[in-house]
């Protein structure tokens, strides 16, 4: 039997964005004297092995005391922050988190102790990401892609004769603009600037400042149009 396309429900539909537009919600009083209490009374280690204890679970009671932790841990923490089972933040005491981020299933950001990371409000982590945090900088409303990465450090290289691995460690930051949106499973190379409202096709390989405005993609990643 012949069907005619035009007879075909392809499911195809706009819907108004959720988190986007979610309106922060503040976050009990009695959650910040809670984490106020753990800071003063445990150690950094100690804290973290409390929040390993809460890592996997998918309850709502499990969620809350990641947020708790963190709290507790973190350089600075808005409110709304939202954590998904399996995540591992590495010195999270480096890390500042504005007000209603979530940070997807198994996301890994890796910090070093004498680190920044700054990541700003409205922000939507998808799960499996990774972040190299050692000099990072999410401005608001960043939308980030289930396995999209950052690279932000690299070895050196010299001297050539011996292993690269045992060469110095080259940090250089990365900032993401205001409203940019990288696609899943791209990768954010060392030294890179993605400019406001800028979007980062899936896949690609971003090698270069992207500018404001610009649609890029591929590997490595090329200015395909502006949006404005």
């Amino acid at each position: 039997m012949m069907i005619n396309n035009s007879e075909i429900d392809l499911g195809v539909r706009e819907v108004q964005a959720t988190f986007g537009r979610r309106e922060v919600k503040a976050d009990p009083k009695w959650e910040h004297e809670f984490a106020a209490w753990l800071k003063e009374t445990r150690t950094r280690q100690e804290l973290l092995d409390l929040f390993a204890k809460f890592r996997e679970g998918e309850s709502a009671f499990e969620s809350l005391m990641r947020r708790v932790v963190l709290r507790a841990v973190c350089r600075s923490m808005g409110n709304d922050l939202q954590v998904g089972p399996g995540v591992v933040l590495k010195h999270p005491e480096t890390m500042e988190f504005g007000d209603c981020v979530f940070i997807g299933a198994q996301a890994m950001i890796q910090g070093r102790f004498d680190g920044t990371c700054r990541i700003g409000s409205h922000v939507w982590i998808g799960p499996q990401a990774y972040f190299d945090a050692r000099n990072l900088i999410l401005e608001d409303y960043v939308g980030w892609g289930p396995g999209a990465k950052v690279l932000g450090s690299a070895h050196s290289g010299d001297p050539a004769d011996v292993p690269l691995i045992t060469t110095s460690l080259v940090i250089k930051p990365v900032v993401i603009g205001f409203g940019a949106d990288i696609g899943m499973n791209s990768s954010i190379l060392p030294g890179v600037q993605v400019g406001r409202n800028s979007i980062v096709g899936a896949g690609s390989v971003v090698t270069r400042d992207v500018p404001d405005n610009a649609v890029v993609a591929g590997v490595p990643a090329k200015v395909l149009r502006m949006r404005a």
